[in-house]
């Protein structure tokens, strides 16, 4: 018999992609404790995703950006201040678990933190595991999408049900889209958002490649496409809507909560290994996920979901890549590969 969970702090802060991923483990605490109440740990910006969550009653935020930007101008007394009251706040809060989803020592840290009698660590590593109290191993079924959450749900006892991400549509921010989407003569579904960008360039898909992907979906679907990213991939994007001017480049113009809302409005979304594809699968719209030197998952989960990744011998390479630069894991995914991915997943609509 598994300990019941009463006061429960998911310590989850980044990234936006595995925040996604792990947003199935709250429903899965809270159909088998129902009167649990759930905390989440979380970065500034990222926590945006989270806000609404039905199954989340308190995000705490751990502002990592702030206090590494204070550190390095020699403001390291204001550092320790604000650890002293994220302590303080935490041990406060009188958490009976903490669940530590990142398994690194940075958020052990933070899960040590709380005090908590019954800390449990995925996965943990650099030290981290002499933090925790329990460790479970990272498993679960190879290539399902949040495959080690699931697993962690499981081994904890837990209802995992059929754990798949969920996200909650902000219906302010949905409405602020949609006034934007009718300045330029769109509508909810009559638009597809591209998400080109991520943090690292060796998961980007060739920006010749979108130019040339974005007229054929126009011509064969009647959809427009409307990119998607952050301030830095303002200029990339503009590039690629170059190819076409009835293309909406709304990279670096949209938070979180406007993202979430195209993305769950939208008749399709086609991108690469980045947070905002994988909200595609979380908000159950028609996605292609176009994988190269990353591939974390295969199955979505979803009918309406389709990861292109050829499966070359030397991918996944993640962060060393042995092609000098040429991606042909990525260069190998043609348009007319894509669009043939599009025309399935469009055509099975009901």
């Amino acid at each position: 018999m598994q300990k019941p969970m009463q006061k429960v702090l998911i310590v989850r802060t980044s990234a936006i992609g595995d925040v996604v991923f792990a947003s199935a483990l709250p429903a899965a605490i809270r159909r088998t404790w129902p009167q649990a109440q759930i905390s989440w740990l979380v970065e500034p910006g990222i926590h945006e995703i989270l806000q609404g969550a039905p199954c989340v009653d308190q995000l705490i935020l751990f502002p990592k950006a702030e206090w590494r930007k204070a550190w390095k101008n020699g403001q390291r007394r204001a550092v320790w201040r604000g650890l002293r009251e994220l302590r303080a706040r935490l041990r406060a809060e009188g958490f009976d678990t903490v669940l530590d989803l990142q398994g690194l020592l940075k958020s052990g840290v933070l899960a040590w933190l709380t005090g908590a009698p019954r800390r449990i660590g995925l996965g943990s590593k650099e030290g981290s595991q002499f933090l925790m109290h329990e460790v479970i191993p990272r498993g679960g079924i190879k290539g399902r999408i949040g495959s080690e959450y699931r697993y962690l749900a499981e081994q904890l006892g837990l209802d995992a049900g059929d754990f798949l991400p969920t996200l909650t549509v902000d219906a302010a921010a949905r409405a602020r889209m949609h006034a934007r989407l009718a300045q330029q003569g769109l509508a909810p579904g009559r638009y597809a958002v591209f998400a080109p960008f991520t943090t690292r360039p060796q998961k980007h898909w060739f920006e010749d490649a979108w130019q040339a992907l974005a007229p054929r979906l126009m011509a064969d679907t009647g959809l427009v496409p409307v990119i998607l990213g952050g301030p830095a991939d303002a200029e990339a994007g503009a590039r690629i809507a170059a190819a076409d001017p009835r293309i909406l480049n709304l990279a670096g113009q949209t938070r979180l909560p406007e993202a979430v809302a195209l993305i769950a409005d939208a008749a399709l979304l086609v991108g690469v290994d980045t947070g905002l594809t994988h909200m595609g699968t979380a908000l159950n719209r028609p996605t292609v996920a176009i994988f190269g030197s990353t591939c974390p998952y295969l199955d979505t989960g979803r009918p309406n979901g389709k990861v292109i990744w050829l499966g070359m011998e030397c991918s996944p390479c993640r962060r060393r890549p042995t092609c000098a630069g040429r991606f042909t894991c990525l260069r190998d995914i043609t348009p007319a590969r894509v669009m043939d991915e599009v025309q399935t997943l469009l055509s099975a609509r009901p």
